[in-house]
């Protein structure tokens, strides 16, 4: 981050899923029991449009950008690897 870069930079993995793949997952590394699922009408109000949004229709991001103007480095290509590797 100390370089001069100007711009957004997504710092994402190499692995885009939706939530309803990787937190499940998450879960299970953590030892935690699987997320409910309620419906989207339900969630709303409780965590907002935004949120609802992101989780359900949520589309994976590039850190093409990062890697090639910052030179940044993935510790874990996947969401998968780093889960498993750092909570279990």
């Amino acid at each position: 981050m100390e370089q001069r870069a100007a711009g957004v930079f997504n710092i994402v993995d190499d692995d885009p899923a939706p939530a309803r793949e990787w937190l499940p997952y998450l879960a299970a590394c953590a030892g935690a029991k699987p997320p409910m699922r309620i419906p989207a009408w339900l969630a709303r109000p409780l965590a907002g449009r935004t949120a609802v949004m992101m989780m359900t229709q949520g589309r994976g991001f590039s850190n093409a950008k990062a890697k090639r103007e910052l030179g940044w480095q993935l510790r874990y290509p996947s969401w998968r690897q780093g889960f498993k590797e750092e909570l279990s």
